[in-house]
């Protein structure tokens, strides 16, 4: 199938290759905007996304609507994530007014129901431009959207620093990507920012939006049909402003030490906790990287950050791309797989029950300090998601219930759940380097101990402090679920 082209305003874009078309439209010249659907990239500067839509707008001699809206049902929402997403999505349509762009967005909930919105907004349009996102419920709305919209739609990724067209589809392993990933980082590090012609839009719409900039976000979530036992993640706040302050906190206090205190979960500047505002798009990897490099850091330091930000997490953006569902067990390698259905039947003294793990209340004083993390704050330190990952398999009844069970509690508790990133760190638990030997329930994937953290200076008394953290009782359902939006079997 030959991708339809680019129009001109596009095709000429330096960052073009962000950029592909869903659909064989062409743009309705009797529409009222060019619609800018924002679902996960929650930014109003440095937004590939919005960019392409003020170029395309121009073109086209419109303005450009920008729309975010929130639904009550999809999968796992609640208090912790209503709150962060709203509080984006408020700073969202400030910043875009402040650049002269029209924002409008939803809260679905009863009284205010509003079916199609996305159709109906796309029906005013002459053309629609959204994210080009792998995961989660965002790649089949837009495949739907595409094909039953009567405009052209066209996917911008906003999540990498390097397009992913730029790399291709024919790399074979991360060494691979590395080879045509990092001499392509300095060519996009600099920003392409385009002013509207047009003044904002203030024309008709087929709804009346919600004002989230003087609302009680309280209130609002109060007041929604979603899991009100998940609270909110105090120590990751929402908006733009508390992802500038994690942007500087790494800067002034993590990067300088970072290669060789980022493994030490124990230390409170070990890690950047960056990655629940790149995962909604609050912050962008090029804002990140340039104040990494401009950071009064090492080069060691800014090195291994790098490779954490872009030779690991676009790493698994990339293989995300080439998945046609990420966020499932047949994505581990087929030898893993094997190994561990070989081992399938073997006992298990080590099971746990759901209620067990997600309030993590186990038997296990290293695996409980780690869910708690997961459970109070929305977030956990990479290595000790590790250990949480490979002993998962051992706590429940089979492999597959072992990947369910940790994307189930991912999803849920976690601000960077459902991202491509977290996906393929589970993938890396269940397989990584193939052991010389074989284990009970393991077979030759391998284990991981808790020594690295238990070694640390004061590391056992950090543990116990964190495995006793008191932690809200969340509701539980009777089984992990199966979510027919992760499946592919949604049709809503």
């Amino acid at each position: 199938m030959v991708t339809p082209a680019l129009p001109p305003c596009l095709r000429d874009w330096r960052e073009a290759p962000r950029v592909r078309t869903l659909n064989e439209r062409v743009a309705d010249t009797a529409g009222r905007f060019v619609l800018c659907w924002l679902q996960q990239a929650l930014r109003a500067h440095d937004n590939p996304v919005l960019e392409a839509g003020v170029r395309l707008g121009n073109a086209l001699g419109l303005p450009v609507l920008v729309y975010h809206g929130v639904n009550e049902h999809y999968p796992y929402a609640s208090d912790r994530l209503h709150h962060f997403i709203l509080g984006a999505s408020r700073d969202l349509g400030i910043a875009c007014r402040e650049r002269g762009l029209a924002c409008v967005q939803h809260v679905d909930r009863a009284g205010r129901r509003e079916k199609g919105l996305v159709y109906r907004l796309g029906a005013q349009a002459a053309a629609i431009v959204l994210e080009d996102q792998p995961t989660f419920v965002a790649r089949w709305q837009s495949d739907r959207v595409a094909a039953r919209t009567a405009v052209p739609v066209y996917a911008v990724n906003a999540a990498c620093l390097v397009p992913p067209a730029v790399i291709g589809d024919d790399v074979r392993g991360r060494s691979g990507f590395l080879r045509r990933h990092e001499p392509e980082r300095a060519t996009w590090v600099e920003a392409d920012a385009a002013a509207p012609d047009m003044p904002a839009y203030a024309g008709p719409l087929p709804f009346v939006p919600d004002v989230l900039d003087t609302c009680d976000l309280d209130a609002l979530v109060a007041g929604l049909d979603i899991d009100h036992s998940l609270p909110a993640s105090a120590s990751h706040p929402a908006g733009r402003r508390a992802a500038k302050d994690r942007l500087q906190r790494l800067v002034a206090e993590v990067l300088p030490g970072y290669a060789s205190v980022r493994n030490d979960a124990t230390r409170t500047d070990g890690a950047s906790g960056l990655s629940p505002y790149l995962h909604f798009g609050v912050l962008g990897p090029r804002e990140v990287m340039n104040a990494v490099a401009a950071a009064d850091a090492g080069s060691r330091h800014k090195a291994k950050f790098a490779d954490e930000l872009l030779g690991w997490r676009e790493w698994f953006h990339h293989q995300a791309r080439t998945l046609a569902k990420p966020e499932h067990y047949g994505r581990v390698a087929g030898w893993a797989i094997e190994t561990l259905a070989d081992h399938a039947s073997d006992p298990r003294p080590d099971l746990e029950t759901l209620d067990a793990l997600l309030h993590g209340r186990t038997r296990d004083e290293t695996w409980n300090a780690c869910q708690k993390q997961f459970l109070i704050d929305g977030w956990m330190h990479n290595n000790l998601r590790m250990y949480w990952g490979k002993r998962i398999i051992a706590m429940t009844p089979s492999p597959e219930a072992a990947w369910a069970t940790a994307c189930y509690l991912n999803d849920r508790l976690s601000l960077d759940g459902r991202d491509p990133s977290t996906y393929g760190n589970i993938a890396a638990m269940f397989a990584g380097s193939p052991s010389d030997r074989e284990r009970p329930i393991y077979g030759r994937v391998s284990t991981r101990g808790d020594g690295s953290t238990r070694r640390r200076e004061g590391g056992d008394q950090w543990l116990a402090a964190e495995a006793a953290r008191h932690a809200p009782r969340v509701s539980i359902p009777a089984e992990v679920p199966v979510d027919p939006y992760l499946t592919g079997e949604a049709t809503g």
